[in-house]
C-alpha cells in the first residue's frame, strides 16, 4: 500500500520533508501539511548542521541527530556523511555510551529496532515481520546488551548500540538504511539498579542463563534465517561467558560475525602491521601481551596469533610469542576458571623462576619484556609510567594499544605515552585523540576504532552474497587497513584516519569481496561491480 499524508511524512525511509516538490505534494496528499518553500536536501543540510551547532553538549547534539534520523533517513546519512570525523564520536561511542545508560529515561522512539523477550518467545516471528514490514532486510545488528562496551550489562537499554552500529555501517560503506534491522534479545539483566527503576523498560528479572538462554537465541537465529535468508548477521556485546559459545555455533553455517571477538582483533591487527611499517620490524618477532584477557582480549590473540602462523611460524612456535594478563595476573596452565579462548596461551609456571610474584600487570611486564602491550582491560590508568618506562628499556619503539574506552576506563593517555618513551612509542587508542605535538614533531593517534573495518567487512561480504565469513576474509581485510598508512611520514599514525573512513571502507569491503570469491564462497565473478552495485548513496 502507498502511503501519503500525515502515514508518509511519518515514515524515516520515505519522507523528504520540506524537499517534497509541490506536485509531489499534490500527489500524496500533503499539501499544506509543509511550509510552501521547496528545499533542496543541500538546504536541509545547511539547516539542520546550523541547529546542531547550537547544541552545547554531545548529549544534546546525539539527541537532536537522532530526532532526524527518527525523521528523515537520508537527510540523517547525506548530514552524517559530510561531517563523518565530527560526529562519529556523537553519533557512536564515546556519547553512546550515556544514552545506554540512560535510555529507559531518554526514550521517544523505537527506532525501527526490534524488541525480542525470552519471556514472550511465542511472539519473537510476528516481531520480526512487524519490524521488517516489507523490507528486504539484509543486515541485523543483534545484542543482548550484557557486556556492552566498558560499561556492563545494561539489559534491554543496549539495544542502542545495535542501532548506532548500523548507522556507522550505513555512514561509511554505504549499506541502505532500509535494509537493515537492529535487534535485542532480553533474557533480563543483572544490573540491580535497572531491577530497582521503575521507569526501565526491559525484562524486571534477573538474566536466564544456561540451555533455557541458549534455546532463545537459537530460536532467533532460526527465525531470522527464515525470514531473511540473504542476511549479514553481527553479534554486539554479548557477555564473555556467551559471546564465543555463539559465534562457533554459527560461523561454520550462516554468514555471520561478532564484532567484540573478531572487528577488534582485525582492527588491532591492521594497527600492529602499521606499526611494524613504521619501525620495519617482522610480525614474528615480536613478544605479545594482552592486559585483560575477556572476550576482546582473547580475540585479538586468537587474530594476531592466526596471522604469525601464516607468516610461517608453527602454531606451537606462534603461540609462546602471547602473553595473557588479568586481574589475577599472568595466566598459567593451572589458574582456575580458565575459558576455552584462553587456555591455548597460557604457560607453565616452571618457565619463571618467580611464577608466584606474577600476580599483577608490572610484574608480568618484568619478567616477559613485551614489544606490544594491548590494553582491554577497563582499568583506567593501568599502564602507569613504571611499566611503559620498564618495557620501552628493552624494545626501541614500543607498541602500545590502551583500547579500553569510553575515556574514562582507558589504561593510559597517549600524550603521557610518548612523553614516557621520548616519543618512540607506537601507539593507537580506542578513543578519538587530537595530534600531539611532542619535541617538535606532530604525532598522528591512530584510533583502534572497529568502525575503520566492520562497515566494509560487511558490504564486501553483502555485495558478492558470501555464504561465510572465512578467516581469509578477515584478514585480507586488516591487511587491506594496514597497507594505508604512510610509514615515512614523522609522527605517522599506524592506523589511516576516521575522518577518510567513507573512502577506505570501499578498499576494505574491495578486497573481503576479492577474498570470498578466491575461496569459492560466492557465485559472483566480478568484486567491483557486486560492491559498486550494492553501495547507498543518500538522495532523493
Amino acid at each position: 500500500m502507498t502511503k501519503t499524508g500525515l502515514e508518509l511524512l511519518h515514515d524515516p525511509f520515505l519522507n523528504k520533508g520540506t524537499a517534497f516538490t509541490a506536485a509531489e505534494r499534490q500527489a500524496n496528499k500533503i499539501e499544506g501539511l509543509l511550509p510552501p518553500f521547496v528545499q533542496t536536501l543541500d538546504q536541509q543540510v545547511e539547516q539542520a548542521y546550523e541547529q546542531y551547532k547550537m547544541r552545547e553538549t554531545f548529549l544534546a547534539k546525539r539527541l537532536f541527530l537522532m530526532d532526524i534520523f527518527n525523521e528523515n533517513r537520508v537527510l540523517f546519512y547525506k548530514l552524517f556523511s559530510e561531517h563523518v570525523y565530527e560526529f562519529m564520536p556523537v553519533v557512536y561511542d564515546p556519547t553512546i555510551a550515556d544514552t545506554i545508560e540512560n535510555y529507559s529515561r531518554l526514550f521517544l522512539d523505537p527506532q525501527n529496532a526490534t524488541y525480542l523477550s525470552i519471556d514472550a518467545q511465542d511472539d519473537m516471528a510476528a516481531a520480526l515481520k512487524n519490524a521488517a514490514g516489507d523490507r528486504d532486510i539484509r543486515l541485523i545488528v543483534v545484542t543482548d546488551g550484557e557486556g556492552i562496551l566498558g560499561i556492563g550489562d545494561w539489559g534491554v537499554q543496549g539495544v542502542d548500540i545495535s542501532v548506532g552500529k548500523l548507522m556507522v555501517y550505513t555512514a561509511a560503506a554505504g549499506i541502505d538504511p532500509s535494509m537493515v534491522l537492529p535487534v535485542v534479545l532480553d533474557s533480563g539483566t543483572n544490573n540491580q539498579k535497572l531491577l530497582d527503576d521503575e521507569l526501565y523498560l526491559g525484562n524486571h528479572h534477573q538474566r536466564v542463563t544456561g540451555q533455557p538462554y541458549y534455546n532463545f537465541v537459537d530460536k532467533f537465529v532460526a527465525l531470522a534465517e527464515k525470514l531473511f535468508p540473504d542476511m549479514y548477521l553481527h553479534f554486539e556485546d554479548f557477555g564473555r561467558d556467551n559471546a564465543a559459545n555463539i559465534l562457533n555455533k554459527y560461523r561454520e553455517h550462516i554468514l555471520t560475525f561478532n564484532d567484540d571477538i573478531q572487528g577488534t582483533g582485525i582492527i588491532t591487527l591492521a594497527g600492529i602491521l602499521g606499526a611494524l611499517n613504521i619501525s620495519h620490524e617482522k610480525l614474528t618477532d615480536q613478544v605479545y601481551m594482552s592486559f585483560g584477557a575477556g572476550t576482546a582480549g582473547a580475540g585479538i590473540v586468537k587474530r594476531i596469533y592466526d596471522a604469525m602462523v601464516e607468516e610461517g611460524l608453527s602454531e606451537e612456535e606462534a603461540k609462546q610469542h602471547f602473553y595473557l594478563v588479568d586481574k589475577q595476573g599472568l595466566l598459567f596452565d593451572d589458574t582456575e576458571g580458565l575459558t576455552p579462548e584462553q587456555k591455548p596461551f597460557t604457560h607453565s609456571r616452571s618457565e619463571f623462576a618467580n611464577a608466584d610474584e606474577l600476580t599483577n600487570l608490572a610484574a608480568a611486564v618484568k619478567a616477559v619484556h613485551p614489544t606490544i602491550l594491548v590494553g582491554t582491560s577497563t582499568q583506567p590508568g593501568s599502564f602507569t609510567e613504571e611499566i611503559v618506562k620498564e618495557m620501552a628499556a628493552h624494545t626501541p619503539r614500543p607498541i602500545i594499544f590502551p583500547l579500553s574506552n569510553p575515556t574514562k576506563l582507558a589504561e593510559a593517555k597517549a600524550e603521557d605515552l610518548l612523553a614516557w618513551t621520548n616519543g618512540k612509542a607506537l601507539i593507537a587508542t580506542g578513543i578519538p585523540v587530537d595530534p600531539i605535538e611532542y619535541n617538535g614533531v606532530t604525532y598522528e593517534i591512530g584510533q583502534a576504532n572497529n568502525a575503520l573495518v566492520y562497515p566494509g567487512l560487511g558490504l564486501g561480504a553483502l555485495a558478492v552474497s558470501a555464504k561465510l565469513l572465512s578467516d581469509g576474509m578477515i584478514n585480507k581485510a586488516a591487511h587491506s587497513l594496514g597497507g594505508i598508512v604512510d610509514p615515512t611520514k614523522a609522527g605517522a599514525a599506524v592506523l589511516p584516519p576516521v575522518s577518510k573512513l567513507n573512502q577506505f571502507s570501499m578498499t576494505v569491503a574491495l578486497g573481503v569481496a576479492e577474498q570470498a570469491i578466491a575461496e569459492k564462497l560466492s557465485d559472483a565473478t566480478d568484486a567491483q561491480a557486486a560492491v559498486e552495485a550494492l553501495k547507498w548513496t543518500p538522495k532523493y
